[in-house]
C-alpha cells in the first residue's frame, strides 16, 4: 500500500455488470469480466477482493474462476482479500479456515473476512489458522446495510455495544502484534463508509476495510467522519464504481487511479493538520 496507495478494488461480478459489458450471465462471462478485472488493476491496486458468491452462483465452474483469479492477481502483485463473510462453530469453521487460510488450498488468499457474531472466539480457527500462515483476517463490525444496527448496536449487560466488544476483542488480538513492534496487527475490521459517526473507538491496531464508497453512497470525504484519528489505518474499498468503468483495460485502471489519489489527498490533508 505504501507503494500503490491504500486503496482496495472489489472484484463483484453480478449479472447486471455482467450485461452492461456485454457478457452473458454465465461461467464463461464470468471468467471474461473477472479476469479482465484483474489484468487491468492487479500492478496497480494494492488490494483485489473478489465476493466469493457471485463466483460460487456458477457453481464449480465458477469456483474454479475464483481459483484462477486469485492466482492471478497473486501473479500480478496484489493482495487478495476474499470476501466470504463465513462465520460458523468448531470443526466447520476449521474448515472455512483450511479453505481460505492454508496456502495448500486453491483458495488461499492474503486475507479473508468473517462474521463474528456466533460470538468472537467461533472465529479461533481462522484466526489460528491465518496467523500460522502468516495471512489476515477481517472482522465485521459496523456493516453497512440497514439491517445491521438492530445486532451491532445493542447493548451488552456491560453496557458496550455489540460492535464495540467485536473491536475490543480485534483490539485485543492485535495487541502482541504491536507490542513486538508491528505496525499493525494481521486482524482488521469492516466498517462501512456510510454509517457516519459511530461513536466507537475503531483504533484496533490493525486496518479497517470501509465498503460503501460509490454507489452506496459514500464519497472519500466521508471517511474522515467515519474514523476520525483512526483516518491512517483505513483502506476505502470500491466495486461498481470502478468496475463500471469497464470493460476496457484503460478506463478500468483510470477509474482506480482516481479513487487512489483521491485517498492519498484526504491522507495527506488530514496528516498535515494533526
Amino acid at each position: 500500500m505504501a507503494a500503490r496507495g491504500q486503496f482496495c478494488a472489489g472484484i463483484d461480478p453480478h449479472p447486471g455488470l455482467l450485461a452492461a459489458w456485454g457478457l452473458d450471465d454465465d461461467a464463461a462471462g464470468l471468467e471474461r469480466f473477472a479476469r479482465t478485472a484483474v489484468e487491468a488493476l492487479g500492478k496497480t491496486v494494492a488490494l483485489l477482493k473478489p465476493q466469493s458468491a457471485f463466483f460460487e452462483r456458477h457453481g464449480s465452474r465458477g469456483v474454479a474462476v475464483l481459483e484462477r483469479v486469485i492466482a492471478d492477481a497473486k501473479a500480478a502483485g496484489a493482495l487478495v482479500l476474499l470476501d466470504v463473510k463465513r462465520g460458523d462453530i468448531g470443526s466447520t469453521m476449521q474448515a472455512y479456515a483450511d479453505a481460505y487460510c492454508d496456502p495448500a488450498s486453491p483458495l488461499c488468499a492474503d486475507a479473508v473476512t468473517v462474521s463474528p457474531y456466533l460470538g468472537f472466539e467461533s472465529l479461533r480457527p481462522v484466526l489460528d489458522t491465518a496467523a500460522a500462515h502468516g495471512n489476515g483476517v477481517f472482522v465485521l463490525a459496523l456493516t453497512s446495510n440497514p439491517e445491521g444496527p438492530e445486532v451491532q448496536h445493542a447493548t451488552t449487560a456491560g453496557g458496550r455495544t455489540v460492535a464495540g466488544t467485536m473491536l475490543a476483542h480485534v483490539r485485543a488480538a492485535n495487541a502482541a502484534a504491536l507490542a513486538a513492534g508491528d505496525p499493525l496487527g494481521s486482524v482488521g475490521v469492516v466498517v462501512g463508509a456510510t454509517t457516519g459517526a459511530t461513536g466507537e473507538d475503531l483504533a484496533v491496531g490493525g486496518p479497517l476495510l470501509a465498503p460503501g464508497i460509490g454507489a452506496q453512497g459514500a464519497t472519500v470525504a466521508d471517511l474522515a467522519t467515519v474514523f476520525g484519528a483512526a483516518l491512517p489505518q483505513v483502506v476505502p474499498a470500491v466495486s461498481r464504481e470502478v468496475l463500471g468503468a469497464g470493460p476496457a483495460l484503460d478506463a478500468l485502471r483510470a477509474a482506480a487511479v482516481r479513487t487512489i489519489e483521491d485517498v492519498r489527498d484526504l491522507l495527506f490533508r488530514a496528516s498535515t493538520r494533526a
